[in-house]
């Protein structure tokens, strides 16, 4: 059981700023060993997420409480994969070569295309939300953190690591994901669509098996494979496709 619990708080440590009092024996291996437990990030980060929601809509109209809800995930992962969707809009806008694209995104300095991205995927995710069942959104918030982790997660099996693979925070990444490892992910990234009672929305994983698939390939012709701000933008892109494919769900 420590075995398994020991990868899960190194994720909770490295993918959120919820403080964990752990110390890690070897701490490579374990980060190898906690993206398999990302989707569960992604059912945290949802579920207060969720909560700030219910607790705004207490307090404030429906537009306010979901600008709050939005910027409690912003807050509890310490931004860290908007500063990938930021960092990989900048590389790809930029550069011009593969070596062009790495070299922008590792620059800490946000640029035009990244301030842009941000704000028009923002402006996006607060619209689609807005236009969406209340009684609805705090599972669909769970649902979509959690499959959005699971397909960015899903690139490690089917593309390879081009980043430096000896940054200690990219050396959870260069590792290939193994069947078994691929399908919990898979699985865990699944389950929260069970909340909404209806397996209908079990279809919401169409559209991100495409978008997976184009993102994995736009990424191989650029660059070569991915790294860790193109997962960040994966998941930040794949968490808005699942709002804007419930919403036309939902429509019909």
């Amino acid at each position: 059981m420590h075995k398994e619990i020991e990868p899960f708080l190194a994720a909770l440590s490295f993918y959120t700023r919820i403080p964990v009092a752990c110390q890690f024996e070897n701490l490579a291996e374990v980060q190898k060993r906690s993206i398999v437990y990302l989707p569960l990030i992604g059912w945290i980060v949802g579920g207060i997420e969720a909560l700030v929601f219910l607790l705004g809509m207490l307090l404030f109209p429906h537009s306010v409480a979901l600008f709050l809800s939005l910027v409690s995930a912003v807050m509890l992962t310490g931004a860290l994969h908007e500063d990938g969707f930021a960092d990989t809009c900048d590389g790809f806008g930029g550069g011009w070569t593969a070596e062009e694209v790495l070299r922008i995104m590792k620059d800490s300095r946000i640029g035009v295309y990244g301030v842009s991205g941000l704000i028009l995927l923002f402006g996006l995710k607060f619209v689609t939300l807005l236009e969406t069942d209340s009684s609805l959104i705090p599972v669909l918030f769970i649902a979509a953190h959690s499959l959005s982790r699971a397909t960015a997660a899903s690139l490690l099996f089917t593309h390879n690591y081009v980043g430096a693979s000896s940054q200690s925070k990219a050396s959870a990444l260069v590792k290939r994901l193994s069947l078994r490892e691929l399908g919990l992910i898979c699985l865990f990234g699944a389950l929260p669509l069970l909340l909404f009672l209806n397996p209908f929305y079990f279809l919401l994983i169409i559209p991100l098996f495409l978008i997976q698939k184009i993102l994995g390939l736009y990424t191989k012709r650029r660059i070569g494979g991915y790294t860790g701000d193109t997962l960040g933008a994966a998941q930040q892109i794949t968490e808005t496709v699942v709002y804007l494919a419930f919403l036309a769900a939902s429509g019909l």
